[in-house]
Formats: structure tokens, sequence, C-alpha cells
């Protein structure tokens, strides 16, 4: 049976912006996308600007998020932030486990599923980023890599597939972020292949899957195109409104 998805497109601003630019890029973005058929659309600033975020986009059709999460509810654990100030702050969703944190912040595969849960429990959509190193690639690890990344996500998950509507995988081969390089649609399509076959057996049938790493307005629609590419999360051309909207347009065209 297949199962109809809204398409998504969430943009992750990383370290960027400031309260002078940020008003100025989104009132672009919403003029680019207005009287425009759309996708669900999402940005993910850094955390000081999500109130000033929030108040610019609150009466449009663009949510907002988080770049990361704490797996902690509360307490004595400084410098971090909970999913419930997240929701607090009006936010839809929380990036959990890109390769940067991963890479700078030494996260774990289980400290990534905790998030992931902690993110859930809030009421909160979890982004959760999985992807393979340019030497991971080369060696031919890609799918490897993949499982051992998902593993305790799925297994976080067990017995509560009803919450596969509130996850989203994305895809963002490392050596690809960033870099202009891309694997072929043939490639993305074959991990995505892979990623929505684990999902399905673990009856996580709703769960959408994005494709990120060098998402630009030029390839998104041959992206997008691909049957399990379900929507993109979306770095450097997020901080570009023309090219942002570009992309979000190209999603669009997977709603029936």
């Amino acid at each position: 049976m297949t199962v109809v998805k809204t398409p998504l497109v969430v943009g992750n601003w990383k370290m960027n912006g400031s309260f002078e630019r940020n008003q100025p890029l989104l009132e672009s973005l919403l003029s680019h996308l207005a009287q425009k058929r759309l996708p669900e659309v999402g940005v993910c600033p850094p955390f000081p600007y999500l109130a000033q975020v929030g108040a610019l986009l609150a009466e449009t059709p663009v949510r907002w998020g988080a770049q990361t999460v704490s797996e902690h509810r509360g307490g004595a654990y400084t410098g971090q932030v909970s999913a419930t100030m997240l929701k607090d702050l009006g936010c839809s969703y929380a990036i959990v486990g890109h390769s940067e944190r991963r890479q700078y912040c030494a996260e774990t595969d289980d400290a990534v599923a905790r998030q992931a849960m902690a993110v859930l429990d809030s009421g909160l959509v979890p982004i959760i980023c999985v992807g393979e190193s340019a030497a991971e690639e080369a060696a031919c690890q890609t799918l490897a890599v993949i499982d051992r990344q998902l593993a305790p996500v799925l297994l976080a998950l067990a017995g509560v597939a009803d919450e596969g509507a509130s996850v989203v995988v994305a895809y963002e081969p490392v050596w690809a972020i960033g870099t202009g390089k891309t694997p072929t649609p043939e490639g993305v399509q074959a991990v995505h292949t892979h990623i929505r076959a684990a999902l399905d057996a673990a009856g996580l049938v709703q769960t959408r899957i994005l494709y990120g790493g060098s998402v630009k307005g030029s390839n998104a629609e041959t992206l997008f195109a691909l049957p399990d590419v379900d929507g993109g999360l979306i770095g450097g051309a997020a901080l570009d409104a023309q090219d942002f909207s570009t992309i979000c347009t190209a999603a669009a065209n997977r709603l029936v």
C-alpha cells in the first residue's frame, strides 16, 4: 500500500543570521512563496533567534524549529535547551544527529535516539539525520553506517508505530554537505529505498525521508522527483530567499 506523505522542506541556517538580517530574509522568502502551491516548509535558525523568527512567521504558512536539543527534560545541564523550552517558543521541529553535531560535539547514535524521543514526547517533530563520511562512502560502507545510526532510533520507537507520521529522517551524505557535490540521483534513491525498507519493517510507514547535501534550486526538481525522497533538509540555499523558494516549489510538485 502506498502511503501519501506531504512533502517537507526545512532550512537549516546553521550558525548564520543576525537580528538585522533575519527579518529581510524571511520577508523576501514569504514574498517569493506568496500565491504558490506549497509543501510543508520550515526554517531552523540558531537558538538566539527563535523568538524573533517565531514572531515574524507566526501568521504565515512557514513553521520554525531548532538545530539541536537536549535529551534531558531539565536540570543541571548548563548550556542545553530542552524540547519543552522549544515548544514554549512555538517550534514545530528539532533537528537531531546532524553530522556536524556528531563530529564536533561527539553526539553518539544512542544519544541521538534519546534526543529524538525527548522531542517526540514534547509533541514536536524530530528530524533525525543520518549519513556517511567521505571515507565511509569510499569504503562502500554507506548502508552499514545508515543501519548503525538508525538502529537505536528504531529500537526506541518500537511499539509506537503510530508516531511514524511525527518522525522525519534526513539522509545527508557528509561528503556532500556544503561541498557542491551530490550523489547521482540513482545513488540517492538507492539509499532512500534502503531507509524506507527499514522504516516500513519497523511499522513507521508514514515517516518522511528527506535528502540533504548541496540541494539547490537547480537540482531540486530532479532530486524531489525520486520516489522515496519526500523533501529536503537545506543548508546554504536556505539563506537565499529566491533559491529556497525555488526548492520549495520543486517539492510542491510531489503534492497529489
